[in-house]
């Protein structure tokens, strides 16, 4: 029988999963209505479905690297409530995405979703979402991924609060020694500490540099309404620098010894190892950040979790 569109747009409308599983299951029971439900919901489509437009904001961020450290992804999974974030299975699921972010040939979501899951290759990644959203009753979303591999030197990763935040970092070297590792992990934690926005400051554009003033220009006029504009300028020469320095990493105070940067803490590793060791890029995931969170006290979370 054939598959009119009119027929997905009806069993779309009815169930609220996806046109191409409607399409699939229409064709799956030749064109029979009835039976194209029984087999979205017998997939767990139908339900998950239903859930798709719920907010998805709380989660976990997960790493993954390779036994190599040649390779690390990062992604970012998340759930509707925090209490589910603290499910095993969740948090399984999670470390599996991470996997398979980590091996991904893929260049962005759309084509990660498609791709074939790892652990089992008869269904894709976006299936295997789908069934674990049927299964775990909330609406999850595989929000993010990121992945680094080196070329002349190694990856490391962070994870920090359980999942809340997650940094990998790419080290550039030719000393990939447990001392290096370990210079690299206390960098991955500054940035999930302090959240630099750039390595240096030679990465700062103009545009930034020059935004950067008049914000703080403004500030200084509002403060200071009766000093001349040529003082302000040479005022907010001082505060654009400091400005700099809590967003570009190298300048930013070493968070495990304040009498040192983090560039000059690298200078020191680099002595000790006897090469140099730079970070070449880096990238941080915090749970939720830009997601508008709908509020629910404790007590309707649980009451969810039990079907109340």
């Amino acid at each position: 029988m054939a598959i009119t569109a009119s027929m997905v747009k009806e069993l779309r409308e009815t169930t609220g999963a996806g046109m191409m599983d409607c399409k699939k299951a229409l064709t799956e029971t030749n064109g029979d209505m009835e039976k194209a439900i029984e087999f979205l919901r017998e997939k767990g489509l139908a339900a998950a479905a239903k859930k798709a437009g719920r907010i998805a904001a709380e989660g976990l961020v997960a790493a993954h690297i390779s036994d190599d450290f040649k390779v690390g992804a990062i992604v970012e999974v998340n759930s509707e409530t925090d209490f589910v974030s603290k499910n095993e299975d969740f948090q399984k699921f999670t470390a599996d995405v991470a996997a398979q972010a980590s091996v991904t040939t893929a260049t962005d979501l759309e084509g990660f979703l498609k791709e074939q899951w790892l652990i089992d290759t008869s269904k894709t990644v976006e299936e295997v979402l789908v069934q674990k959203i049927a299964v775990i009753g909330e609406n999850l979303s595989i929000r993010r991924f990121e992945k680094y591999e080196a070329s002349n030197g190694f990856v490391e990763s962070y994870i920090h609060g359980g999942g809340r935040i997650g940094v990998i970092v790419e080290m550039a070297t030719d000393n990939v020694s447990d001392s290096a590792k370990e210079a690299a992990k206390n960098i991955a934690m500054q940035i999930a500490a302090i959240a630099p926005q750039y390595i240096s400051n030679d990465e700062v554009s103009e545009e930034f540099k020059e935004k950067e003033r008049e914000i703080l220009k403004q500030q200084a006029m509002n403060e200071n309404p009766d000093k001349p504009e040529n003082i302000i300028d040479k005022m907010i020469v001082g505060r654009l620098a400091k400005q700099l320095k809590e967003v570009c990493l190298l300048d930013q105070q070493y968070v495990k010894d304040g009498d040192l940067t983090v560039g000059k803490y690298l200078e020191q590793v680099s002595k000790e190892l006897g090469t140099s060791i730079t970070v070449k890029r880096f990238v941080r995931f915090e749970t939720g950040e830009g997601i508008e969170k709908k509020e629910e006290n404790f007590a309707e979370e649980v009451a969810r979790q039990l079907g109340q």
